[in-house]
């Protein structure tokens, strides 16, 4: 579980890994933290602004980006399957008037973009990416 959480806890790593991510810049310094924040640019997404409002070491990470009338959260959650490995699960999330019309709109794109990273997760974790 330990790489894993690695590999998800440095996000600045995150394009290596996930062909959906061609950018992540922290925006403060340290480990993260509930009040982090980053830049992160993905093909066919705008560049967007998330800070991490919830962390529970070792375990889960939710941040969130706002925009005129979006909210955008994002959740990280991994869960210890004893010697069977770990289980991650990834979840994304649009509230507010337009945020909902975008949901809409970016669905597919949302569900293949969850697919490919939790896939990199597996492979970087496993040393094969």
């Amino acid at each position: 579980m330990e790489q894993v959480r690695e590999v998800l806890r440095e996000v600045e790593r995150w394009p290596e890994w996930a062909p959906t991510v061609t950018s992540v810049r922290r925006l403060d310094d340290g480990p993260l933290a509930v009040g982090s924040s980053a830049r992160v640019e993905q093909p066919r997404i705008p560049a967007t602004e998330y800070v991490v409002t919830e962390l529970e070491p070792s375990r889960s990470f939710t941040w969130v980006a706002t925009g005129p009338g979006v909210r955008t959260t994002a959740r990280h959650l991994l869960e210890e399957l004893g010697t069977s490995g770990t289980r991650v699960t990834l979840a994304v999330e649009q509230a507010g008037p337009v945020g909902v019309v975008m949901g809409r709109f970016y669905r597919r794109l949302t569900d293949r973009y969850l697919t490919a990273e939790a896939e990199g997760i597996k492979a970087r974790s496993e040393g094969r990416v």
